[in-house]
């Protein structure tokens, strides 16, 4: 069952609260307890001895106790103080009892042999209705005419156990007030506590799809809650900048996507305006396969990205030649450089062996070396180079195009990106948009990192680092 913050709260502490006093409260009893049995024990021994010294003061050796030399009414008001005594003989036989004892006192065969050979014996009896403590007092000190007597002295608990009944009930009484007022402080206490939360709680509420860009402004008095709004507002800030990321993306998406299918549908509604010879028809198909291509290529890079978005862009991780994974890229696109007459140089240290996924690897230089190409006019260059630096494979891909000018690096590989047009003018364009994109992911995807600058001599320079693992020997 759910309670809330402020319910658990003030019932967690006014247990905490209970069960102290509650543990203090019993402590307290008990010492207490032990305090007035030590009390009353000290009281009973020494009327004990009191009577057993009266025992024998008479010139005759006769046995009385101290108040029968007392009238009626000084012994009646000493009585508490006197306690009760009896004389007994070893074999049980009642010898001696006070004068206001109208019955003898409970007599214990075992105590009376114990004390016969010397030893203060304890009980604790019933007398009369009414709890006693007795103790059996070996008369044999007091000559060999006592060897055979022990004398009982017993003492009323009444007192004693009233006097404890009053402190538990008010210990108990202590224990229910300051139950209560703990719960009712700490009511209150959790109530102020949370009321910065419910402030939040009720701004947060607030702030839907289309009011990202409010803030929790919340008053908070101390540091815990205000790193609470500033970290709520923080993440609001990150959440709608994702989500306005992925609303230009889709807005991206869709206008890419629409372009080739307008253009395929265009042509496609033109040819079937009338009839047509074949070679008419053969141009738009083939119109309609490069659209058709392109946008098959927009749907790849999306899904990669896609993958990157939700984490399942995960690297296949295997002992690959790095080296040898950018030369096959750089062969596949050879061909393409000669005819735009672009030198495509490559440096490669011979078997860079690591552990990383060779077909992502390929997919980043294939895109680095593509955007090069297409930025690079004729009579430029592109040096590609691949080396293993400090544990790591370091991709480097260069231009001599028109470099990236005042573009910040993070925009460069945002998706859907493309150059001004004052720096595209008379280049070869094409793409998706989608390629530095992907280079970043799978740069990211490795542990790595990829970057973008100007050279100093012109040109732009895309660099990748990948994590190369534990490096495996060939």
């Amino acid at each position: 069952m759910m309670r809330s913050f402020r319910v658990q709260l003030a019932l967690r502490a006014t247990l905490a609260a209970t069960l102290g006093l509650a543990a203090l409260s019993a402590v307290t009893l008990t010492t207490l307890t032990v305090l007035l049995d030590r009390e009353v024990n000290a009281s009973i021994l020494s009327v004990a001895s009191i009577q057993a010294a009266s025992l024998a003061d008479g010139p005759d050796g006769a046995m009385h106790f101290h108040e029968w030399d007392l009238s009626a009414d000084e012994a009646a008001s000493v009585r508490d103080l006197i306690r009760y005594a009896q004389v007994w003989a070893v074999d049980g036989r009642s010898l001696l009892r006070s004068q206001y004892m109208t019955s003898d006192l409970p007599s214990d065969a075992d105590a009376l042999a114990l004390a016969s050979v010397g030893e203060l014996v304890w009980a604790q009896q019933d007398f009369e209705g009414t709890p006693v403590r007795s103790l059996f007092y070996p008369l044999e000190r007091l000559g060999v005419a006592h060897e055979a007597h022990v004398l009982q002295v017993a003492a009323p608990l009444a007192a004693r156990n009233g006097m404890l009944v009053r402190a538990a009930a008010f210990l108990g009484l202590l224990t229910v007030l300051l139950a209560a007022a703990t719960f009712a402080g700490s009511w209150w206490l959790a109530g102020s506590a949370v009321l910065p939360i419910h402030a939040v709680i009720d701004q947060a509420e607030e702030i839907g799809a289309r009011s990202l860009d409010r803030r929790i402004q919340a008053y908070a008095d101390t540091v815990e809650y205000r790193r609470l709004v500033d970290v709520l507002n923080t993440m609001l800030g990150r959440i709608q900048g994702s989500f306005e990321a992925q609303r230009r993306f889709a807005a991206d998406a869709s206008h890419e996507m629409r372009s080739p299918l307008t253009a395929m549908r265009g042509e496609i509604e033109i040819a079937l305006r009338r009839e047509r010879d074949r070679e008419e028809y053969v141009r738009v198909l083939g119109s309609t396969l490069e659209e058709v291509v392109r946008l098959t290529a927009i749907t790849e890079d999306l899904l990669t990205l896609a993958r990157s978005d939700a984490g399942a862009m995960s690297p296949r991780l295997e002992v690959a030649d790095a080296a040898g994974v950018v030369l096959a890229v750089v062969e596949r696109l050879r061909p393409r450089a000669v005819s735009k007459g672009v030198a495509l140089n490559v440096a490669a240290e011979p078997a860079i062996t690591a552990v990383i996924d060779g077909g992502l690897l390929g997919q980043a230089a294939w895109n680095l070396m593509d955007n090069a190409l297409k930025f690079t006019p004729s009579g430029g260059r592109v040096d590609v180079s691949v080396v293993a630096v400090d544990g790591q494979v370091v991709l480097t891909v260069e231009d001599t195009g028109p470099g990236l000018g005042e573009v910040e690096q993070a925009t460069v590989f945002a998706r859907f990106y493309r150059a001004d047009s004052a720096r595209t003018h008379g280049r070869e364009m094409g793409g998706t948009g989608l390629g530095l994109a992907i280079v970043k992911a799978v740069a990211e995807a490795h542990g790595g990192e990829a970057n973008a600058e100007d050279r100093p001599t012109g040109g732009a320079r895309f660099t990748v680092r990948l994590p190369s693992a534990p490096s495996i020997e060939a």
